[in-house]
Formats: structure tokens, sequence, C-alpha cells
């Protein structure tokens, strides 16, 4: 499995931006689909964006379409989130995902790595 390390994070005013970036190690990152979603408190975690693994597709919630993107560099294992005119409906632990399979990236059950989080906070 690779291995997933969260990072950027942090305190934003609404209307700001942040871009989180995945950092990956071990198996050969291009062969993972990647993605992100988000965990507010009280609430179940929700898909946010995915990319395939050549990058050539990606995938948004409708809640981000228009402000966030998803990309990837394979040559320096990491996918990035772009996250613009921030809400603070955004506020979750962000979490990144690496998926074997290139489809059904929405659903989480389609995953099978997983950071440990990091954390956004939109203050209004």
């Amino acid at each position: 499995q690779v291995q997933l390390v969260e990072s950027g994070g942090g305190l934003v005013q609404a209307g700001g931006s942040l871009r989180l970036s995945c950092a990956a190690s071990g198996r050969t990152f291009g062969s993972y689909a990647m993605g992100w979603f988000r965990q507010a408190p009280g609430k179940e975690r929700d898909f946010v964006a995915a990319i395939r693994r050549n990058g050539g597709t990606t995938y948004y919630a409708d809640s981000v379409k228009g402000r966030f993107t998803i990309s990837r560099d394979n040559a320096k294992n990491t996918v990035f989130l772009q996250m613009n005119s921030l809400r603070p409906e955004d506020t979750a632990v962000y979490y990144c995902a690496g998926s074997f399979s290139n489809y059904c990236l929405t659903d989480d059950s389609s995953y099978n790595s997983w950071g440990q989080g990091t954390q956004v906070t939109v203050s209004s």
C-alpha cells in the first residue's frame, strides 16, 4: 500500500484560499487514482474531488465545483487540492486517499489507502 501524508491545512477567513498537498510513499504513485474527502464534526465523511491515474479526468462534488481544483504531479508523488473562495461550511478534516481502481472514485469504499487528515477551518 501507499503511505499518504497531508499538509497545508489551517485557519483562513471566508473568501480565502488554501492549497492542500498529499505526499505519497511506498508503491508506485502512478498506479493509484487519488481522491480528497472531508469530514465535519458530527457528520459523515463526504467526497470532495478525485483524479484518475494519469490526471486526465477529474471529479468534483457539486458543493465545490468551480472553487476547488484537484491536480497531481506523478514525478513528485504528490496530489494537490487548491481551494478558493472558501466558505465556513468547508470547515472539516480533509483526507487524502488512494485507490487501485480507476473507477467509482466518488465512493470512499473504492479507496484502500488513507492519510491521517489535515484540519481546515474557515472563519466567517
